[in-house]
């Protein structure tokens, strides 16, 4: 089978994800990426009775079988501001985060 993830798709993915990989980890990821897909490829082509029904995954998660729901619990931290002073930088009480760059990709 043909890589479905070539060299350049690969590369363009590490770059949109601002990713920063050497050589040696782009391609054992990369080649992880092609053998997850080769999986999937091989398991499309078991042949199924018709009529099997899609499943998202293997375990029924029937109302007997699941644990309740929880209550919905307002739980804030005691000193917030003990976080802010951690971070590296924070205004007006929140965490500043730095852009991402956007590329338009149409």
């Amino acid at each position: 089978m043909t890589e479905k993830i070539t060299r350049e798709v690969f590369d363009k993915l590490v770059e949109l994800a601002a990713m920063e990989l050497d050589e040696a980890e782009s391609e054992y990821i990369r080649k992880q990426l092609n053998n997850q897909l080769t999986a999937i490829t091989e398991l499309e082509a078991v042949p199924l009775p018709e009529g099997t029904p899609l499943a998202a995954h293997g375990v029924p998660y029937t109302p007997e079988v699941s644990p309740p729901e929880r209550e919905d619990r307002h739980n804030p931290y005691p000193n917030p501001a003990e976080i802010l002073e951690i971070a590296p930088e924070a205004e007006d009480g929140y965490i500043v985060t730095p852009d991402i760059p956007h590329e338009d990709l149409g």
